[in-house]
């Protein structure tokens, strides 16, 4: 039986090359991290709906500059809540090739201090917090230009194995 997804067959090799990719990301010169795959919607480049966020590692977790536009908008030249709490979570992500190991969110928490504006540049942080088990537990910020705190998230990420992602590609019925 063939695996399909919705826009069409899924190659039998996809779900190993990301866990590949995703287990040994190998950063530019640099320090840029590679995209989770060129379809995720925060980094993928191949994704015309998503963010687009270019990440870099640091010394302590990673780091991004983000400008989000219109096809971000919630109020009138304000980015929607939502994506700002997909960025941070997209961002968490790049914090698993950190630690070496495949999480998912069991928990993200997002505190909006201030309007996150459309066409302004946004610096976002994250860092590991503590990993203990199979839990994770990780902290962001966004700052404006000036350096003000717009936005704070924390999340738990949980330590899954392979079969979780298998789930994924998974044949599914109408």
């Amino acid at each position: 039986m063939s695996s399909h997804h919705e826009h069409g067959p899924v190659a039998p090799t996809t779900l190993e090359a990301w866990i590949s990719a995703m287990s040994r990301p190998q950063p530019s010169e640099s320090g840029r991290l590679p995209s989770h795959s060129p379809t995720c919607a925060g980094c993928g480049t191949e994704n015309p709906a998503g963010l687009a966020l270019q990440v870099d590692a640091t010394e302590d977790g990673v780091y991004c500059v983000h400008r989000f536009d219109h096809r971000q908008e919630g109020a009138p030249g304000i980015t929607h809540g939502g994506l700002v709490a997909a960025a941070f979570d997209d961002l968490f992500g790049f914090l698993l090739y950190r630690v070496g190991e495949l999480a998912v969110t069991r928990s993200l928490t997002v505190e909006y201090l201030r309007p996150v504006l459309l066409g302004t540049d946004y610096e976002f942080t994250a860092r590991v917090r503590d990993h203990a088990g199979r839990r994770l537990h990780v902290d962001a910020e966004a700052v404006d230009q000036v350096g003000d705190k717009v936005a704070t998230a924390h999340a738990t990420f949980i330590v899954v194995d392979l079969k979780h992602f298998e789930q994924g590609t998974a044949t599914t019925g109408p």
